[in-house]
């Protein structure tokens, strides 16, 4: 099962920086994004994926690759409270 956790969590953190380099680079997107791209149904089960994607973020954040922004702006992802987004690391 653990196994089947990191996984997750690898292709989560794929997922992240795949979407990100698909787009310019001030842009930004939302842990949703990340969990629809790695979720392989057609309903909503992605929503289940939402937490796991905000641990990843965090993961690239600690590893120099993303950044975590509300308002625009960096936050640190421990304070971090509500909707998030990512980007690349300026």
């Amino acid at each position: 099962m653990a196994d089947i956790h990191r996984q997750t969590d690898r292709r989560l953190e794929r997922a992240i920086l795949e979407l990100l380099e698909r787009r310019g680079p001030t842009a930004t997107i939302c842990p949703s994004d990340a969990a629809r791209a790695v979720y392989e149904g057609d309903d909503d089960g992605w929503r289940a994926l939402m937490e796991p994607a905000r641990r990843a973020a965090r993961r690239l954040v600690t590893a120099g690759e993303v950044e975590i922004t509300q308002a625009g702006r960096p936050v640190e992802p421990a304070q971090a409270r509500g909707p998030i987004r990512i980007r690349r690391t300026r």
